[in-house]
């Protein structure tokens, strides 16, 4: 019987099927077919909306229909018959992330007094030998700067 109710809507341009929503429903509502993902039965949608925040496309939206009512035995045996969620595989580059390897910008020197000696660099070189460089700022009122003789400017 069909009744007024909140469902999951899934909008199918903008689903990439990454299957991201699946485990976060709870009822076993969405599935993957054929690279999309979709309802399996109206019944067996509460209408929560837990998936919704798993998406990254912004494909599901929780919309006010007519629809099938929500079945809680029906979700049950659905929930007793259907195969195991399989873990989702994260995608990975043929040669990996550039930015996950290690890399070492340190120059190498043949001995120790050629290492303490100022270095030249030609104008098109940079002297920046780890870049980019990321800071993070500590707060003034940080609890373990307490008592310290800082420098501060005020303005």
């Amino acid at each position: 019987m069909k009744i007024m109710r909140k469902i999951i809507q899934i909008e199918e341009d903008k689903c990439d099927g990454c299957g991201q929503c699946v485990p976060s429903c709870a009822e076993g509502a969405i599935q993957i077919v054929d690279g999309k993902a979709r309802l399996a039965a109206e019944k067996y949608c509460d209408g929560l909306g837990a998936c919704l925040g798993e998406c990254p496309n912004d494909a599901l939206h929780v919309v006010e229909r007519e629809a099938d009512d929500f079945d809680e035995k029906a979700v049950e045996h659905h929930l007793k018959t259907a195969p195991p969620l399989q873990p989702i595989a994260a995608p990975t580059m043929a040669c990996g992330c550039p930015s996950t390897q290690i890399q070492d910008f340190a120059r190498p020197f043949k001995s120790c007094e050629e290492a303490n000696q100022p270095t030249s660099y030609p104008s098109n070189v940079s002297a920046l030998s780890h870049w980019p460089v990321q800071i993070k700022l500590v707060p003034a009122t940080a609890p373990f700067l307490k008592g310290a003789d800082l420098l501060m400017n005020e303005q």
